[in-house]
């Protein structure tokens, strides 16, 4: 029988060093007879040193789940070595192909101290570093030939199913394509219009050129097979191209 105790040190722990972290962070807390989400929270946990160990030999009893704005997120288990604290380990995105994962080294976890507040200065200076990083990595190997967009142009390109995706580096840029009906998938962060209605899509298209501009943002539709049509003012210079496919994540 798991001790209600420890469970509420766990969920407190976590709920201490959310608030801690830079940027905004939420706590879950997923108790043992949340079998289901341990079991699909534990095959993401995107590890394959410490934390990996751990769990080898002490399957996922609860854990607490911490989730940032942008979908990030992290676990905070207990440990099993005698010493007090927890270890907190990054958590994959859900909605990724395991192609994106190629290559990319696993932000492997870290154990903390029975202190939240100083964990939280190493949760930030070293592991969510590394998450960062990899997360930027596996969301632009996730774009899938699609061209990277730049600060200054925004690429969008046409798909199989008749829908546009973009992938803007400017957060502005994201607020004027959702406010002309593109959706932004939160784990790949690639924006997509809908082909459903061509009518309306080629009237969202016609609106963000002139508000993009603005902005100082041209924009260029690309089709598939590599040819560009500007829709507003081209970029000097021709987009860069999308990075090396890295191998697949262990599991």
């Amino acid at each position: 029988m798991h001790d209600r105790d420890t469970s509420e040190r766990l969920a407190s722990y976590a709920d201490v060093l959310a608030g801690e972290l830079p940027d905004t962070w939420t706590s879950t807390h997923l108790p043992p007879d949340a079998k289901d989400d341990l079991a699909e929270l534990a095959d993401r946990i995107w590890d394959l040193d410490l934390v990996a160990a751990s769990l080898a030999e002490h399957p996922l009893q609860q854990a607490a789940v911490l989730s940032r704005s942008d979908g990030a997120q992290l676990v905070l288990l207990d440990r099993h070595d005698q010493r007090d604290g927890y270890l907190i380990a990054a958590v994959a995105p859900r909605a990724l192909p395991d192609k994106a994962y190629r290559a990319v080294p696993e932000p492997n976890g870290v154990a903390l101290a029975d202190d939240p507040f100083l964990s939280a200065e190493r949760v930030a200076d070293d592991l969510l570093a590394r998450y960062d990083n990899a997360l930027t990595q596996v969301r632009h190997n996730a774009l899938d030939g699609l061209q990277p967009s730049q600060p200054d142009r925004i690429i969008l390109t046409w798909q199989p199913d008749g829908s546009i995706a973009t992938a803007p580096l400017d957060d502005r840029a994201g607020a004027v394509l959702v406010a002309n009906g593109f959706i932004q998938d939160p784990q790949s962060g690639i924006y997509r219009l809908s082909g459903d209605d061509t009518r309306a899509q080629a009237r969202a298209l016609r609106k963000i050129g002139p508000q993009l501009d603005a902005l100082g943002i041209g924009t260029a539709l690309q089709h598939p097979a590599g040819r560009t049509a500007p829709t507003s003012t081209p970029a000097s210079t021709p987009p860069s191209p999308a990075g090396p496919r890295p191998a697949t994540r262990a599991r």
